[in-house]
């Protein structure tokens, strides 16, 4: 039986438990390839600056309110011509993966980028990360590119996959022809 999540936006008290995650992630796995541990208020300014560009910061909680993954996204490039576009970045709790959380919050994800007026959602996916590939085809995300050994981690070159999801099919833009 899956378990039911809420799904809301993120909060200042939230950034404690998202940091915990973005940390898990830095120390153990490639979805991030940073190196470096963030501390608390590290994930409140970044919660900050995600609310003061408009961009949603989201929170899956268990049926026990704890914090059990979050999802965000921002410019894909800073760039006014991509301004329809947005790179996201959807991280779970190491020991509540493989229940459907990030499907969720991926979801929810997609449908504020679709209010908020954005056309395509990138993601940047490390290439052995399947089961998050597969998660991004299952939500119809397609692979557009795959750039070899631009990043390294744990002492090995990493491949990128670029995915994406063409979230509005609006045949012209929002002012078009400026």
């Amino acid at each position: 039986m899956m378990t039911k999540f809420t799904i809301r936006n993120a909060t200042p008290e939230d950034m404690e438990a998202v940091c915990e995650i973005y940390n898990d992630a830095v120390e153990n796995t490639t979805a991030i390839w940073n190196e470096v541990r963030v501390d608390v208020a590290n994930r409140v300014d970044w919660l900050a600056a995600r609310r003061k560009a408009g961009f949603p910061v989201l929170v899956a909680l268990n049926q026990a309110g704890v914090v059990v993954g979050y999802a965000s996204f921002g410019d894909w490039r800073a760039f006014d011509g991509y301004r329809h576009t947005v790179e996201h970045s959807v991280y779970i709790r190491n020991d509540q993966r493989g229940q459907g959380i990030a499907g969720v919050l991926m979801k929810a994800l997609i449908e504020r980028a679709g209010e908020l007026g954005k056309h395509i959602m990138v993601g940047a996916i490390e290439a052995g990360n399947t089961s998050s590939i597969r998660l991004h085809e299952k939500l119809g995300f397609e692979q557009v590119g795959l750039m070899k050994e631009v990043g390294m981690k744990f002492g090995k070159w990493l491949d990128l996959v670029f995915m994406q999801l063409n979230i509005d099919h609006r045949s012209t833009p929002d002012g078009a022809g400026k």
